[in-house]
């Protein structure tokens, strides 16, 4: 999972964050709970960080990943074209849940992913419902003139997340 991290409504860490946590541990006490919130890249949902010492290392192996066995109930041709292919029918099917998953998400997806960030970090500033609208009418010009009153680093991320393609 990626995530990105606010700091007063200033960005601090992007990625996986297992590779900023010690950074954010050194951040020491906090004012305000508030004033450190960490969001989903993919959903714009906030998400605790957890920024405890790792414990003991983990064991390597399929448990560890967290690795399921379900059913799965096919038709005789797909298994057919399962079986053909190399690595097997467990590997092959996440490898096409994987090329899936980075195809990406849907406009819309997209959309209500900028409207959960936004509704945190700029609910209470002008023009937030104006700007969501905007945002969900597909009018970028009104959205970006809407957001000019809030902190670029927030505006910056809503746009990010509403629109990837034209921010990758």
């Amino acid at each position: 999972m990626a995530v990105t991290v606010f700091y007063k409504d200033e960005v601090i860490a992007r990625g996986a964050p297992g590779n900023f946590a010690p950074a954010l541990r050194e951040l020491g006490p906090l004012a305000r709970s508030s004033d450190l919130l960490a969001f989903d890249d993919d959903t714009g949902r906030q998400v605790e960080l957890d920024l405890a010492e790792p414990a003991v290392p983990r064991p390597r192996g399929r448990p560890s990943l967290g690795v399921e066995a379900r059913e799965v109930t096919l038709l005789p041709r797909h298994w057919e074209w399962l079986a053909e292919q190399g690595g097997g029918a467990s590997v092959t099917l996440r490898k096409l849940v994987e090329a899936a998953m980075r195809a990406g998400r849907s406009e819309r997806e997209c959309l209500d992913a900028a409207c959960r960030f936004l509704t945190v970090m700029a609910g209470d500033r002008p023009g937030y419902e104006e700007a969501i609208r905007a945002l969900y009418a597909g009018d970028r010009e009104n959205f970006d003139a809407l957001c000019v009153l809030w902190p670029t680093a927030v505006a910056e991320h809503a746009r990010r997340l509403a629109w990837p393609r034209e921010n990758a």
